[in-house]
């Protein structure tokens, strides 16, 4: 690892189990443990050696995590300039520049640099919330792209997708639970079909408050698994066991 370039405002966030430092600005929007579950639940084809693009990736959180489990290459696409440039910087922090490149676009507007059919594996941490006639959107540029869905909504990313896979090639995205019925849809209705499904829970006796979706592109219809959920806390407000071994623990295996 090379000596962190950090500008004012920034600091360095890491992930122990996978040895990564991810430089970040809290007043741009910083990755939490969403980003890190997501980068542990995708499980790709050929054992990690193709070509996976992290979609939306902000400060490059999601696929620097991933990165480091698979042998391919991964492309971090993010429309935000300031988020890409961090992202750049994380890159080269982490010495992965041989297999990890950032592009600073619209990822609807990616295909000039991504050949289309080209990936074998697209990861997605998106906006949850939907842009609705009383929505509260956030007054800071950075968070209101973040968090709601300006730039892009769920069928134009299901779409995206679509388009950078190859036939049978798998996409994975973390989302809100009540946003199922969107997402069954957008997904099914462009050719991506759900087959894995993991839910998060704050606590044991809460609803789950976040989901994890693995799809696969031109898949068979039916046959949706529900794998043993996550419980993100104990009673008293620690990680459980089961997430401190993801965040501290070896790092992490493909099955």
């Amino acid at each position: 690892m090379t000596e962190p370039n950090i500008h004012e405002g920034e600091r360095l966030d890491g992930l122990p189990s996978q040895e990564v430092k991810v430089i970040q600005n809290p007043d741009m929007f910083a990755y939490s443990l969403d980003a890190v579950l997501l980068a542990y639940f995708a499980n790709p084809n050929k054992k990690g050696r193709g070509r996976t693009v992290d979609l939306g990736a902000g400060t490059g959180a999601v696929g620097l995590f991933y990165a480091k489990k698979v042998r391919g290459s991964v492309t971090l696409v993010e429309i935000q300039e300031e988020l890409a440039a961090m992202a750049k910087r994380s890159v080269r922090l982490n010495c992965l520049e041989d297999r990890v490149s950032v592009i600073h676009a619209d990822m609807q507007e990616v295909f000039d640099q991504i050949k289309p059919g080209s990936v074998d594996t697209v990861l997605c941490n998106p906006p949850y919330f939907p842009i609705k006639e009383k929505t509260k959107q956030n007054a800071d540029e950075h968070y209101q792209i973040a968090r709601h869905e300006v730039a892009i909504d769920l069928p134009k990313l299901a779409q995206t997708a679509n388009k950078l896979l190859k036939n049978k090639g798998k996409f994975f995205m973390v989302h809100r639970p009540e946003r199922l019925g969107d997402i069954f849809a957008a997904l099914t209705e462009r050719g991506l079909e759900i087959k894995h499904l993991q839910f998060v829970y704050g606590k044991a006796d809460r609803e789950a408050n976040m989901v994890l979706v693995e799809a696969i592109k031109q898949g068979r219809s039916g046959g949706v698994r529900i794998l043993p959920p996550i419980i993100a806390y104990t009673a008293d407000n620690q990680y459980t066991e089961q997430v401190q071994t993801i965040l501290y623990g070896k790092a992490w295996t493909l099955d």
